[in-house]
């Protein structure tokens, strides 16, 4: 357990010189810790050091761990590529979901969420970096799909997720990070409870957290080397 406190209070810090570097005066981002392939044991261990958010990409093993934890009250984020046939669980047992990147999928996770429960909050994936192997919106058709999700029952659009092209240099996933806040401001003048930008990992978060996030999505730098999924 000594692993993960010092792994979470390290990224904490982080987050705080890189806000105290470049005179960022909002509330730190999120610490979402993406615990996709670890037990629920490791994710108990991060809750008890302080964590609340809590992001998987497997929907089988994510329900187990719920399951587990419910007793906990975590707050259970969706991060990863939703199919049509898999939207209900979804819709039934999670907070949010980053990954949204058809109208489809959002009309049935707004049909699905159960009566009862708060709105789902949504965040639109964008394929900043226009990569053919990718999910997500291009941002030229981002206007479109955000006034057909805005409009949909049970369900709040909060922002915009993204995950820069890999292997490029640091300066250019900065321009991306940047990218994808200017797209959200320019979305608040429509929409206004658009507030989250959801982007920054393990291996670039610092950059992501001076470019206005409000979620970093961390996952080998709070528990250690990612295990192989044996799915």
């Amino acid at each position: 357990m000594g692993g993960i406190i010092m792994n979470i209070n390290a990224a904490r810090k982080r987050i705080r010189c890189v806000m105290a570097e470049k005179g960022i005066t909002s509330p730190p981002p999120l610490l979402l810790a993406i615990s996709k392939t670890r037990t629920a044991s490791e994710l108990l261990q991060a809750h008890q050091a302080g964590l609340q958010d809590f992001g998987e990409n497997y929907l089988q093993e994510a329900l187990e761990k719920i399951d587990a934890l419910q007793a906990y009250k975590l707050v259970w984020h969706f991060t990863g590529p939703i199919q049509s046939n898999k939207t209900r669980p979804v819709a039934e047992h999670f907070s949010w979901v980053h990954t949204v990147d058809r109208v489809k999928i959002a009309r049935r996770l707004s049909e699905q969420r159960p009566a009862g429960m708060d709105a789902l909050q949504i965040c639109i994936q964008v394929n900043i970096d226009h990569e053919d192997s990718k999910s997500g919106v291009l941002p030229e058709d981002l206007a479109v799909i955000a006034a057909d999700i805005s409009t949909l029952p049970n369900i709040q659009l909060r922002g915009l997720m993204a995950i820069p092209k890999a292997g490029v240099s640091l300066s250019e996933r900065r321009k991306s990070f940047s990218y994808l806040a200017d797209l959200l401001v320019k979305l608040q003048l429509t929409y206004p409870m658009m507030d989250t930008l959801s982007m920054g990992m393990s291996d670039d978060f610092e950059l992501a957290v001076a470019q206005g996030a409000t979620i970093v999505r961390i996952g080998s730098a709070i528990f250690g080397s990612r295990i192989k999924n044996m799915d």
